[in-house]
């Protein structure tokens, strides 16, 4: 059976689950990567719940091979909510392909005296024993010192043995996998502030960092990307968000400065652009059915955007953002494509 095929995710029975792995064809753009220094393997597309997609679009998407899956429990929980009897149908504790799943959770309640809540809130709402990684959320410019207080809650949230581990198993009861995992197995931060996002890089505390990026907004490029070295299996695991702007400020529609019949990128090259720099391991989406999910893999396979196809980019999107106007783009960097 074809998890398309499901009628009810929400109640489908978990023994009803299967994962078909793709024949990814080979490229420098790879499908599927190690996120950073963790030992999770994750596609380089993730699907958020911000996009309100359904729990059966949410398997149809695990079907096609995608597997990092983000997903919060307070803040929006309203849209993200669609999704969750798809998480639960492939993480909670009978699920037979949880292990080939990786559940990215955030919280933004930065408070180290409600993490405890926090975390209690997905366990029961999903139905899980364990979390792949717990962001904190919305790390801003004025959150330096309570940040600092969370991540030092990550030796007690994190691995095996941790006190939180204990804690959840006092309350739902042990299992082998929650045992063996952790409840909690990697902590991330989710930044809206690059400055502290570039000073967070060297900390042992944090696993993932998650950074805005897109054509109009590069700083992350210079400030975080281009700070880590590919080889290095110690670094922090990267992923980005907001890939294609914002709906008040949406990447997709057209600058009325750009050049007649220049390149207007989709929003799958949208997402290419910000896999293509250093270092990225995932790109988050707000993918909102299956169409936009074969758009997207069918993006990635063509591999990274060149040079050319780079540079022209970041031309578009200072457009995007007036920061240029056409006349002032050399005629050599455009890109003309019927």
């Amino acid at each position: 059976m074809k998890l398309t095929d499901l009628a009810s995710p929400q109640v489908a029975e978990a023994s009803k689950v299967s994962h078909v792995i793709n024949n990814f064809p080979e490229s420098d753009l790879p499908f599927y990567r190690k996120l950073g220094r963790t030992d999770l393997t994750v596609s380089c597309l993730g699907l958020g719940g911000g996009g309100n997609i359904s729990s059966g679009d949410t398997l149809y998407a695990f079907e096609r091979g995608i597997n990092y899956f983000f997903y919060s429990s307070d803040l929006h929980h309203y849209i993200y909510s669609s999704m969750s009897g798809a998480l639960r149908q492939m993480c909670n504790r009978r699920s037979s392909v949880r292990e080939k799943v990786v559940l990215a959770t955030v919280t933004y309640i930065k408070s180290p005296e409600m993490a405890l809540a926090a975390l209690l809130d997905q366990f029961v709402e999903l139905e899980i024993d364990y979390i792949d990684v717990l962001f904190w959320g919305w790390i801003g410019s004025s959150d330096r010192s309570i940040l600092q207080d969370c991540l030092q809650l990550s030796p007690d949230l994190r691995g095996t043995n941790s006190v939180y581990q204990r804690t959840i198993e006092r309350m739902f009861g042990a299992s082998e996998r929650l045992k063996k995992m952790g409840a909690v197995r990697y902590i991330g931060a989710s930044f809206h502030d690059i400055n502290l996002a570039q000073q967070c890089l060297d900390s042992d505390l944090l696993d993932v960092v998650m950074v805005r990026h897109n054509v109009a907004h590069r700083s992350a490029q210079s400030q975080i990307f281009n700070q880590l070295d590919v080889q290095d299996s110690s670094r922090q695991g990267i992923v980005t968000f907001k890939s294609t702007g914002s709906h008040s400020g949406a990447l997709w529609d057209v600058p009325s400065s750009l050049p007649e019949k220049c390149w207007q990128p989709t929003v799958p090259d949208l997402y290419r652009y910000s896999l293509t720099q250093n270092c990225v391991d995932v790109c988050l989406t707000g993918l909102t059915n299956r169409k936009e999910i074969d758009a997207a893999i069918a993006g990635v396979q063509q591999g990274k955007l060149t040079t050319a196809e780079v540079e022209y980019l970041n031309l578009y999107g200072d457009l995007h953002h007036n920061q240029q106007t056409s006349l002032a783009i050399p005629p050599e960097k455009l890109i003309y494509r019927s």
